[in-house]
């Protein structure tokens, strides 16, 4: 199994990076605050978790081990696969995930798309005692501050390739439709795209 994947950055698309090793490319599906921290042209270091299905290798890389053990963790729980597990750390920090689910906090979870509230009651009640330890800290790691989005968002775009006047345009765009809660950071990123596409 591939557990982590070092080497140039080749390209970077909205739903995964390319990563060349020894001359071969491989792709990682990677969530949006993950692609934010990559740059095309610089070398980069991902966790990895190898997805293995009867008809395919599926690669999905992370910024840390622990987002990639927290991945692994979630998809041992019934009815969630690799990509709504993938879902659930695009929406929430690692942090935000472990308090949600040691915490009971539905609502939480159901903010993630494809969680409904029986969903989220069965992954409280399947991996609450298997979670870790939840980190006290700060509003910061509970959730998105309002203007930690913004930056996410712009690193998002610029590793996309556009220019960082663009991607303050774009990340000004959006943040006039945002009222009262902020939606998750895909769904920003997703809009600050097709806003930046149309200006093209």
């Amino acid at each position: 199994m591939i557990a982590s994947v070092r080497g140039l950055v080749a390209a970077i698309a909205p739903d995964h990076a390319v990563i060349e090793v020894g001359g071969v490319g491989l792709q990682l599906q990677c969530a949006p605050g993950t692609l934010a921290g990559l740059k095309a042209g610089t070398e980069a270091r991902l966790a990895a978790s190898m997805v293995v299905r009867e008809d395919s290798l599926t690669l999905y890389g992370f910024a840390d081990d622990d987002e990639k053990q927290l991945f692994e963790l979630l998809q041992t729980a019934s009815g969630v696969g690799p990509r709504l597990a993938q879902a659930v750390l695009a929406v929430h920090h690692p942090d935000a995930v472990r308090r949600a689910v040691s915490g009971g906090d539905i609502a939480a979870l159901t903010r993630v798309p494809g969680i409904g509230k029986k969903g989220a009651e069965r992954l409280v009640l399947e991996l609450r005692d298997r979670i870790g330890p939840v980190a006290v800290t700060g509003a910061a790691s509970a959730g998105l501050l309002a203007g930690d989005w913004q930056d996410q968002v712009r690193q998002g775009v610029l590793a996309l390739g556009w220019s960082a006047s663009q991607a303050d345009q774009a990340v000004a765009a959006v943040a006039e439709t945002v009222d009262g809660e902020v939606p998750p950071v895909p769904v920003l990123l997703r809009q600050a795209i097709r806003l930046l596409g149309r200006a093209r």
